[in-house]
């Protein structure tokens, strides 16, 4: 990670709820309002962005943890941002603080946690994980 990367820099998402932002199981629109899993997306976003720019050549992030407190609803159409500030920097970890607002109402907030790893290790990483999805479909057929 480049020393660029301090505490306290912002990135923002911003996005107008769609239908396909709502809240729908099994296909079937539940609310019409913006839905957890698609702040939890926007939150990883923003976090990212603050992460990407400071990123060696030789680096990749990887989402690790992310809490959130969904605390108002959004209906279709609303102006949402959606804020990661930096908060903590420590071995090889990123923390943000991420929020959703709509105007001045707070939507939702919580933290979200990157680890940041040569891509090298990651990419062994993710191959150990095919091969072991790998054998475990062959063991099941």
């Amino acid at each position: 990670m480049k020393s660029s990367l301090q505490t306290g820099q912002i990135a923002h998402v911003n996005i107008v709820v769609t239908l396909d932002m709502c809240p729908a199981f099994d296909g079937v629109v539940v609310h019409r309002v913006y839905s957890t899993w698609s702040m939890a997306h926007h939150m990883e976003l923003a976090a990212r962005k603050v992460l990407a720019p400071h990123l060696d050549d030789e680096e990749e992030g990887i989402g690790g943890h992310l809490s959130i407190d969904h605390m108002a609803p959004a209906p279709v159409g609303a102006h949402v941002r959606v804020t990661a500030q930096a908060i903590e920097l420590e071995d090889g970890r990123l923390t943000c603080e991420v929020t959703a607002w709509d105007g001045d109402t707070l939507l939702g907030r919580g933290r979200q946690v990157q680890r940041v790893l040569p891509k090298t290790v990651l990419s062994k990483i993710i191959d150990r994980a095919a091969r072991r999805h790998a054998n475990s479909k062959e063991c099941t057929e």
